[in-house]
């Protein structure tokens, strides 16, 4: 049931990081003591912007591939609109999200409408779905990820962040060791540096300063490479101790996002409650950062690897545990 751990993974490190996004380390340690955070709190434990984007992408998503872009466009339009108007919507989201999603609804092209500049780590905290659906060939994987940032985060590193991301809970779904992720996704970014998906992208790679498709897009693996580069270092010599966000990023944005929730999960691949402590008890953006590193280890080990009782508790369990049951 890996998909299904996934997906209540992410919703967990969602929920444990919420209270604490905007905190530093000292404050967080005041509050709940040198650990940081070791309980979901409420019943039921609420979840915020990022568990709901994905569970808007999770519903664009077709029962069965393949994948095709007009289509999940329309879906995905439908699910942000949706989720922009919804009086739910109040859980601290993030304002290129926003601003995109409204300009969705007022009908724009999706090319118009996205944050062209924005890399923000709302283009890759909701991708997990495109990783964890069954079926799908490896462009259609790659592009669909891409394609679902786009609609809102137009910079080429939301692009390339949100692929290595669904393609990390992939791997690990399908049973990659968790040491090997850094470097199969360091090959990754070498390997598709040049490749411009244009049946998706269309032309969203014109822009001043940017004179073909390669280029705009290898900027975005490279920086993706860059992160992935300081993330190995610091595996090299693994502190439990030291903040996760001053050695690989703080979060906000995707690539770091990537990186610093890649670390949290790397520091502790066998202790549910320990990493998602850790992610949780960050400088950064604490809930992103451990709902993508809850997302890993699920995909990694399973939904029985998390406490029993706290899929009673934590919000839309029936829609995590649908989609769960679909993928898995």
């Amino acid at each position: 049931m890996r998909a299904t751990g996934s997906l209540f993974g992410l919703a967990y490190g969602d929920a444990m990081g919420a209270p604490t996004e905007f905190l530093s380390v000292a404050e967080i340690v005041r509050r709940y003591g040198t650990g940081g955070p070791r309980e979901l709190v409420g019943d039921p434990v609420l979840i915020t912007d990022d568990t709901q984007m994905t569970l808007a992408v999770a519903r664009a998503m077709p029962t069965r591939g393949p994948l095709e872009p007009t289509a999940l466009e329309r879906a995905l339009r439908e699910q942000f609109v949706a989720w922009v108007d919804s009086p739910e919507n109040n859980r601290a989201p993030g304002m290129t999200c926003l601003r995109a999603c409204e300009l969705l609804a007022s009908g724009l092209p999706w090319r118009k409408a996205t944050g062209e500049t924005s890399k923000g780590c709302g283009a890759n905290m909701r991708v997990a779905p495109m990783g964890l659906m069954p079926g799908l060939n490896d462009v259609e994987r790659a592009a669909g990820a891409q394609f679902q940032a786009a609609l809102t985060h137009g910079h080429p590193t939301a692009l390339a962040a949100s692929e290595l991301t669904a393609l990390a809970i992939h791997w690990l779904r399908n049973g990659m060791p968790p040491a090997e992720l850094p470097s199969a996704l360091t090959d990754r970014c070498r390997e598709q540096r040049t490749v411009y998906h244009e049946d998706w992208l269309a032309d969203l790679w014109m822009r001043p300063g940017v004179d073909s498709p390669t280029e705009f897009i290898a900027r975005g693996w490279d920086e993706c490479l860059i992160a992935l580069y300081t993330l190995n270092g610091v595996l090299t010599s693994p502190d439990r101790e030291i903040d996760p966000c001053l050695r690989t990023g703080e979060g906000w944005i995707a690539e770091e996002a990537l990186a610093t929730a890649l670390h949290c999960f790397l520091l502790f691949p066998d202790d549910p409650l320990a990493m998602l402590a850790r992610a949780a008890t960050t400088s950064g953006d604490s809930d992103s950062i451990a709902c993508l590193a809850g997302a890993f280890a699920g995909a990694a080990h399973g939904f029985d690897w998390w406490p029993a009782e706290w899929s009673h508790r934590i919000e839309h369990a029936d829609e995590l545990a649908h989609f769960g049951r679909l993928w898995d």
